[in-house]
């Protein structure tokens, strides 16, 4: 577990209640999502068509059978159509219990067994018509051929299965389309942390369809978090229990283009989550969303460009000028023999000349001047005249 610190932004007295309206309409930029029913409905369909095509295919078998066997036979010849037409049935029911059994597939692994067999088929192919001469014998078959064929087929076809299973993520040239980062065209995906998830802001900003880019979430942070909410520190606890919350209504959210990011990259080996992020970043070419100051500091070592929820949050406060007044109510007293302090709404302190005899009233303020800090922004007011 790392000891990772989340920074949190300034809160002003009001809590903050997230809402996710699944009801709304998708952000721009971000692929239509199809209807899990009407999906359902068009598996439901292929695999009635495929059942269907075999039936056709056991009854054509038992027809031609059937048309061979003379009359008079013994009768358990009679019965070999039947058989037949029953066992073509009950492979067509076999392969659909093993799709039903297996309701998640990785592309990636039907492509290395696709392109496995491919390749031994094709190198079986290439040896037959080199061996051809040495196995058969001039001017006659060798009637081991075929089994020498088979053989071979069968050997080289599981060692490629076998080598790209085991090497998939390696050789993306001889698997092009399984390569996800050649799904982000265009705008750069935003890959997520730990901070930004429990900081909660992020879920505020997927509202408000700012977001064109993909969000993804690599396996491992959620496995971060998950043991952050189990963990025995209550603090911690209850902090990734809430992360948890916000990250499922993010991934729920019609608004933003959400994606769970699976694949294990062969770099990441023995690496710490803080270096696995970056990495990834750099291997989709992306950016990398976080509040950690750290990990900022870090990704920008490796050339991988940041978006600092803080500093988007500090660019995104209202800018007053001297001159300008509203209101605001004064919560406690200043350091100053006439001050009081007030906060508004993103959690600025706003010091009130004139304010420590208002406290818990609203009043309306005129900015005399700001100050910048490291820890955020201040501002100076005096009191005009009293507000509601």
């Amino acid at each position: 577990m790392r000891g990772r610190q989340v920074p949190s932004h300034p809160t002003s007295p009001h809590t903050t209640e997230f809402r996710v309206d699944n009801q709304s309409s998708g952000s721009i930029g971000k692929r239509e999502a199809s209807s899990p029913f009407a999906d359902s409905i068009a598996i439901v369909i292929l695999r009635i068509i495929f059942v269907v095509a075999a039936a056709g295919l056991g009854a054509s078998l038992a027809a031609s059978m059937s048309a061979k066997i003379v009359p008079g036979e013994e009768q358990s010849t009679a019965i070999t159509p039947y058989l037949v037409f029953s066992g073509v049935l009950l492979v067509a029911c076999g392969v659909i219990f093993l799709d039903l059994f297996i309701p998640r597939k990785r592309i990636e692994v039907i492509s290395a067994i696709y392109f496995g067999l491919l390749i031994g088929v094709i190198f079986t192919n290439l040896l037959m018509l080199a061996l051809g001469p040495f196995i058969n014998n001039p001017g006659s078959i060798n009637p081991y051929a075929s089994y020498v064929s088979l053989g071979v087929l069968i050997t080289l076809c599981y060692a490629c299965v076998s080598v790209l299973l085991q090497t998939k993520d390696d050789f993306r040239f001889v698997i092009p389309y399984v390569e996800f980062a050649r799904d982000f065209k265009g705008i750069k995906p935003l890959v997520l942390d730990t901070s930004s998830i429990i900081d909660g802001r992020l879920a505020e900003l997927s509202e408000t369809n700012i977001f064109d880019n993909r969000l993804v979430m690599p396996r491992f942070v959620l496995m971060e978090l998950q043991g952050i909410a189990d963990s025995s520190d209550k603090l911690k606890r209850v902090r990734g229990r809430r992360g948890l919350d916000i990250l499922n209504r993010i991934r729920t959210s019609k608004r933003v283009d959400f994606m769970m990011y699976d694949t294990e990259l062969p770099e990441f080996a023995g690496q710490p989550v803080d270096m696995k992020l970056v990495l990834l970043a750099k291997h989709l070419d992306g950016k990398l969303l976080t509040g950690d100051f750290n990990l900022n500091k870090v990704a920008k070592l490796h050339n991988v460009e940041v978006i600092d929820l803080n500093q988007v949050a500090a660019a995104l406060r209202p800018q007053y000028l001297p001159g300008e007044a509203f209101q605001i109510r004064v919560v406690k007293p200043g350091e100053g023999h006439d001050q009081g302090v007030g906060y508004l709404d993103d959690g600025t302190m706003v010091v009130i000349e004139g304010g420590r005899d208002k406290i818990n009233q609203t009043v309306l303020v005129a900015v005399t001047s700001t100050l910048q800090t490291q820890g955020g922004r201040m501002i100076f007011a005096k009191v005009e005249s009293t507000g509601a």
